[in-house]
């Protein structure tokens, strides 16, 4: 459960092109959680390593949510066990076949070949980022 403190304030909403005027501030308090998380028991934040997403906008050292309640499909980014190891890619799945792509032309797409083990874990709902500040 959450206390009011734990809440963050929603002031309103950003351009990102020309600047509008900031004359309409009303305050509002948003749980992070309650937007961001729709299966709480099966919902998990893992952190990112590495640069192979980045082209989908996710980047080495960023947060993301990942619910394993989710069906994946095709194009979804997703979370993977690959021989046992995590990785975040985009799931390609057609005629049957099913490889794994980064969103970095210097990464290799990862095909599973005979022996191989590959889960689909969850699925990627959201990326959180920190800027240095």
């Amino acid at each position: 459960m959450h206390q009011a403190g734990d809440l963050l304030a929603l002031v309103g909403s950003v351009r990102a092109g020309f600047p509008s005027p900031a004359d309409d501030f009303a305050v509002k308090r948003i749980d992070l959680t309650a937007e961001l998380v729709t299966h709480p028991q099966a919902t998990f934040l893992l952190k990112v390593s590495g640069d192979s997403m980045k082209d989908a906008g996710i980047f080495d050292g960023d947060m993301i949510v990942v619910n394993r309640a989710l069906k994946p499909r095709h194009n979804q980014v997703v979370v993977a066990v690959v021989d046992g190891e995590f990785t975040v890619k985009t799931l390609f799945q057609r005629a049957g076949r099913t490889r794994l792509k980064p969103a970095n032309v210097t990464f290799p797409d990862i095909v599973p070949h005979e022996g191989q083990t590959l889960e689909v874990w969850g699925v990627v709902t959201a990326a959180i980022k920190r800027f240095q500040v």
